[in-house]
């Protein structure tokens, strides 16, 4: 009787990550306001920029946008797998990658798309290069060395989980 009602309590308590979740859903409401403020700084200036700063712009919003989409990801996959399942029934345009991504893939996508982001922060501090100190980028690539590493390393060690788990 106590570790049924123990066992019901730490159930229960997955739902201490909600607020997590919700704070998330206002950070990507954040998101989306810095988006607009760089929009609102670049169009007016849209005819003057030179290639470079343009594509320094679009790199931004690209920028911007993967890191929404990984706080999309991870505010769905999470809540699913932690939290409690969605009844997709009720949302017609439901994605179908939703309430397919375990943990496993959790995290690769995650990794991924940080993987995406140092990367995009390279190519900006590239075509930013003339600015930039030979200390600064040579830390720049070895940070997103370490990540790609770190990305590969992950889904090599997860594949290799994943064989033992069938034999």
């Amino acid at each position: 009787m106590i570790e049924r009602a123990l066992e019901k309590f730490l159930f229960a308590s997955r739902w201490l990550l909600a607020p997590f979740y919700v704070a998330l859903v206002i950070s990507l409401a954040l998101m989306l306001l810095k988006t607009m403020q760089e929009i609102v700084h670049f169009l007016p200036l849209a005819l003057t920029l030179t290639e470079s700063e343009v594509i320094l712009a679009v790199l931004s919003l690209v920028d911007l946008t993967l890191t929404g989409s990984l706080i999309v990801i991870v505010i769905f996959s999470g809540y699913e797998n932690f939290v409690s399942k969605i009844d997709e029934s009720q949302h017609k345009d439901w994605p179908e990658w939703m309430g397919k991504i375990d943990f496993t893939g959790l995290k690769l996508k995650l990794l991924s798309s940080i993987v995406a982001i140092s990367a995009i922060q390279l190519l900006k501090s590239f075509m930013n290069v003339k600015n930039m100190s030979d200390r600064d980028l040579m830390w720049l690539v070895i940070i997103h060395v370490v990540f790609v590493a770190s990305g590969v390393l992950l889904a090599w060690t997860d594949k290799i989980a994943a064989s033992a788990q069938k034999h």
